[in-house]
Parts: structure tokens; C-alpha cells; sequence
């Protein structure tokens, strides 16, 4: 028997009229009339007898009838205590290497989050909100990744890459005449891989495969040094500060973009975690984004056309909404430190 089953078998009896009970519980007649029947047949008795004029409870009906009203309250406070519950569990959210500030305080007036203290590449912490391990993560994800584990992506962030070159001049440089990384430890650096060759194959840009841990820190820098081209800078090192014997320069026709989407679950259950995606992301501007010289992985769910939150439809930009900036050492402005916004 099902507990709907027994809202019916409560409301005939209340009503003592079948026609009246379906409107009541808004269902078809004949439809009702069914269900009282199988419920019926679960319990091994008669709970009406009925005839063309009059409908009246059995003495099975009239003993079961309190039990099932009992019944049915304990299960509206279960659900109840169960949404209370819901609401006062932490969001639990994680992040690659980048999140924005304050963001504690954005969520608060919606639920309590807990921002992790785990730090995992882009791919993992998408498949730890799969498995349950977080409600929330703030990573690169691609299309495919959200269509085969149901997931859906908020855009959160967006880098604007810059190369590394030897030399002094800082001057633009064009992403075909750049060099991208590609690091051998593929665990730890499977999307930064993805992104970068799929850019290679669509900008013409060179690819040059490292030892593991070769796309960051200094071991990067003795790449661009070794190999005397500009070299595109990973998100992991956008506020790495650059050696004196290097430069930044900015990569344009195109500017390559490397987004932060806030991802969830596509079926997420939890109003207190869908109210904190709202929260976080209804500020973001994606402008950069749309801007023809802008390149963005053929992957890549914010793209324009693209829908990576089933909940929710496009949206125009508001050009007066700042975007948010991945580099905390100038908010508000492009990652590129030797070109404004």
C-alpha cells in the first residue's frame, strides 16, 4: 500500500461521497475509485460499502480509520523534521585553487556553507559531487562531463590567460605563436591537458609535453626559459609573481578563457543548496565571454549557445555587473597584468 493510497481511504471517509473526495484530491473520479480499490485488496478487507446513492464505512473501515489518520500525521512530521533537517546540514562546497572572496558571507543568508578544506584538481572535485562528498564545487568541467553525470555548471569566474616569454617586451602576442604544456601527470593535470590541446588544435598553437609538475611553479618557468617562446600560463599560476628575467604578455586573435563554473548536481533535491548557487552566481557577468576575440574550449559549457544549468534558462548580461575576476590582485579586472580591463 502507498501512503497517497491512504490520504484517499481518509478523505472518502470524511466526505462519504466519492464525487466529492476527487474533487477534494483533485483526481479523476475513476481513478479513485481504483485505488480505494487496491488498497483494498493490500488489506484483505472492505473499507466501503457503497451503492448508487450513499457511501458508508464497513466496521473494518471505521476501526482502521483513526490508525490511519495516526499513520498519516506521523508521516507529515517526519517529512517535516526531515525538511528541518535539510535546511540546517551545512552546503558543503569545494574548490581547485581559486574561489571567490567572501564567499561565507554571500551564502549566508540562505544556508551555512562549508567551504572544504580539501583541495583537488577540477576533475576530482566534479566527482566528488557526483558521489555526494559535495554538494558544491567550483572547477572546470566539460560539456560531456555534465551530460553523462548529470550534472549542471553556473559560471562563477573567468580567467584570461597570459603567456610567459623571456625578453623585455611585453607587447600582445598571438595565440598561434604560443607554446602550451602538456604535463605528464595526467591524475593531477587531466583538464588543464584537455584544455591546452584543444586549443593547440584550434589557435595553431605549439604543444610541448613535460615531465610531471612541469606546468607550474618553477619548473614552468624553466620550460619558457628553455624553449625561448611564449608560453601560456595555467590558472593554478595566475598570481604567481613573475621573475625579473621573464615577462607576461598578453595572448590575443584570440583571448584564451579558462572559466569556473559552480557545479551541483542536476537533480539536486535540497532547496538549501540550490538557494546557494543562486546566491553565488546571480552577480556574474559573462561579457568577457561573448566577446568575439574571446576563445574558450570547444568543451567548455559556458560558450555562447551553450546550456550547462537545466534550471535555468539564458541570460541577457547586465553590462553593469562587473565580472568576476579569478585574480585577486585586481578585482574586477582582466587576469592579464599588462592589459586593462
Amino acid at each position: 500500500m502507498e501512503l497517497r493510497q491512504l490520504r484517499y481511504f481518509v478523505a472518502v471517509a470524511q466526505e462519504l461521497s466519492y464525487a466529492r473526495a476527487a474533487e477534494r484530491l483533485r483526481i479523476a473520479g475513476p481513478s479513485l475509485s481504483q485505488q480505494i480499490k487496491a488498497l483494498e485488496r493490500d488489506l484483505g478487507t472492505r473499507l466501503f460499502d457503497r451503492d448508487r446513492r450513499t457511501v458508508r464505512l464497513t466496521a473494518a473501515g471505521q476501526a482502521l480509520l483513526p490508525r490511519t489518520k495516526a499513520l498519516l500525521d506521523h508521516a507529515d512530521e517526519l517529512r517535516r523534521t526531515a525538511k528541518g533537517l535539510a535546511r540546517s546540514q551545512p552546503v558543503r562546497l569545494g574548490y581547485v585553487n581559486w574561489r571567490p572572496a567572501g564567499l561565507e558571507e554571500r551564502a549566508a543568508g540562505v544556508a551555512q556553507l562549508l567551504v572544504d578544506a580539501w583541495v583537488l584538481p577540477s576533475h576530482a572535485q566534479a566527482a566528488r559531487v557526483v558521489d555526494g562528498g559535495l554538494d558544491l564545487a567550483i572547477c572546470w568541467v566539460p560539456v560531456t562531463t555534465l551530460r553523462q553525470d548529470r550534472l549542471a555548471a553556473r559560471l562563477l569566474g573567468a580567467d584570461r590567460l597570459y603567456a610567459i616569454s623571456t625578453g623585455t617586451s611585453g607587447e600582445p602576442v598571438r595565440a598561434r605563436d604560443t607554446v602550451v604544456l602538456i604535463d605528464a601527470d595526467e591524475a593531477s593535470w587531466s583538464s588543464w591537458n584537455r584544455w591546452a590541446l584543444a586549443m593547440a588544435a584550434e589557435t595553431g598553437a605549439r604543444v610541448e609535453h613535460v615531465p610531471e609538475g612541469g606546468v607550474t611553479g618553477e619548473a614552468f618557468f624553466g620550460h619558457v626559459r628553455r624553449l625561448g617562446r611564449p608560453v601560456v600560463n595555467n590558472p593554478k599560476s595566475q598570481t604567481a609573481p613573475v621573475p625579473p628575467d621573464l615577462v607576461a604578455r598578453p595572448i590575443h586573435r584570440p583571448s584564451p578563457y579558462w572559466t569556473w563554473s559552480l557545479v551541483s548536481r542536476g537533480d539536486e533535491p535540497r532547496p538549501a543548496v540550490r538557494a546557494v548557487v543562486e546566491a553565488l552566481t546571480r552577480s556574474v557577468d559573462r561579457t568577457c565571454l561573448d566577446d568575439p576575440n574571446a576563445w574558450l574550449s570547444p568543451e567548455d559549457p559556458h560558450k555562447p549557445g551553450e546550456t550547462a544549468d537545466p534550471h535555468k534558462p539564458s541570460e541577457t548580461a547586465d553590462p553593469h555587473k562587473p565580472v568576476e575576476t579569478a585574480d585577486p590582485h585586481k578585482p574586477g579586472e582582466t587576469a592579464d597584468p599588462n592589459e586593462p580591463g
